[in-house]
């Protein structure tokens, strides 16, 4: 998405895109292959991600955890090693060979999660989690670097869409079957099983990726990586999007954490209910929010104006109305619509997030700007977040508040507004920053 069109103008430096090294792009067969690997990928990865929350109970019960040591495997320190290490991982993708970083990516979480099966105590059990927070904190980066070398301009919106959809398949996917399969396999032969599947899918991506060529990155970009992200986080409006991802954070982590104990507590559903009511809902706008928003992505990146964050701004802003109607809404079903649009929003930022960085980074310097991108929404507001509300929520019960979860809650839309607002502050400033550049001699 660094480039709006095959032999059009970059929007992102003002001159006539660079082609890769080999000439052309991916064909339509190869482009078709190369999407449906890049989802698997990441539906792959979301379902290694939520695992150990799925079987939290069977592995507390039989490695006789406490919920804190819990909570340590899955809460801040993942969060810490998974949004850091996309940093170098981001850069060896950008400076190498992202098709090589990306099967690396995931042939270590699948080993890392396969050893997660055996494990027989919290520090070894500890130390694959932490390993694949490693795997997988490299896989966005590099597939957008992949996608960036392969895929030609006018359909990296579509391409980057059909990446993010793993997310909430990958969810779908993993809440329904791991429960199921855990009840009657038991919970090592999930982790053994799923560790195994990356793996096939590991080797499987070196050979259909086919070699990606190498691009000459721009004089500004060498370097530390380190500089090279303080270089991109220095114009002002790669900063706005970076805010406006940390807000979104705030707004993410805490939805998907509390709205189904939520649901379960203020409108008296069972477990089940909440997991197909709200479950294939989230599937449903996952898939629309990645595929709708990478094609109008695509279609504002063509019109050449630069402004490539409304919309998304504005659906946040639509977002926190509704979110807030629904945490005091007097019927579940009214409740549970009312969380939709929030569902929507989260899905169709992400290739309107991600696109607006490749823009804004240019050609060589993609898979960083994704790197800070995850860091922006995956550090703070995941490992804060949920803390905040749980923190709320504890507070409001003992003071026999009804309905205290709600109340923590709240700093869902308050981020969703807030993120919104500050993403259409950021939508002016990356026009702005990508006219400069168009016009500079």
């Amino acid at each position: 998405m660094a480039e709006i069109a095959a032999g059009s103008r970059d929007p992102s430096s003002g001159h006539a895109p660079r082609p890769n090294s080999s000439g052309d792009y991916a064909k339509p067969g190869r482009f078709a292959a190369i999407c449906a690997v890049l989802l698997l990928i990441n539906a792959l990865s979301q379902i290694d991600r939520i695992l150990p929350f799925i079987l939290a109970e069977k592995i507390k019960a039989d490695l006789s955890l406490t919920d804190t040591e819990m909570g340590l495997l899955t809460g801040l320190a993942f969060a810490v090693c998974y949004a850091l290490l996309s940093l170098p991982l981001a850069r060896a993708a950008d400076r190498g060979s992202p098709r090589l970083v990306l099967a690396a990516c995931v042939l270590i979480w699948s080993a890392m999660t396969m050893l997660g099966g055996v494990a027989a105590s919290f520090l070894f059990l500890a130390l694959t989690r932490f390993g694949v927070a490693f795997g997988e904190a490299g896989a966005v980066p590099a597939g957008h670097a992949l996608i960036v070398r392969k895929v030609e301009p006018a359909r990296r919106g579509l391409a980057i869409g059909l990446f993010a959809m793993g997310i909430p398949l990958g969810t779908m996917a993993g809440f329904s079957a791991g429960g199921a399969l855990a009840d009657m396999f038991g919970w090592r032969i999930v982790l053994i099983g799923a560790g195994a599947v990356g793996v096939l899918i590991g080797f499987a991506t070196v050979f259909v990726v086919g070699a990606t060529p190498r691009l000459q990155p721009p004089a500004s970009g060498d370097g530390p990586f380190l500089k090279t992200s303080l270089d991109l986080l220095s114009s002002p409006a790669f900063r706005w999007l970076f805010l406006g991802t940390v807000l979104l954070g705030f707004a993410g982590a805490p939805f998907y954490a509390f709205s189904a104990p939520f649901l379960i507590r203020a409108h008296g559903f069972s477990a089940t209910e909440v997991g197909v009511s709200f479950g294939l809902l989230q599937g449903l706008m996952g898939i629309v929010g990645t595929l709708g928003g990478g094609r109008w992505f695509d279609h504002a990146a063509r019109s050449g104006s630069g402004r490539v964050l409304g919309p998304p701004g504005l659906l946040f802003l639509s977002a926190s109305v509704t979110t807030t109607a629904a945490l005091f809404a007097p019927v579940g079903w009214m409740s549970i619509a009312l969380f939709v649009p929030s569902m929507l929003s989260f899905s169709f930022m992400l290739p309107w997030g991600f696109g607006a960085a490749h823009l804004l980074a240019g050609p060589g310097r993609q898979a960083q700007a994704s790197s800070l991108v995850m860091i922006g929404s995956g550090l703070v507001g995941p490992a804060l977040g949920p803390l905040f509300v749980g923190m709320v929520s504890d507070a409001a019960y003992a003071a026999d508040i009804p309905n205290g979860l709600a109340f923590g809650l709240l700093i869902v839309p308050l981020a969703s507004a807030l993120s919104g607002l500050v993403l259409l502050v950021a939508d002016r400033r990356v026009a702005a920053a990508l006219r400069r550049r168009r016009t500079a001699p």
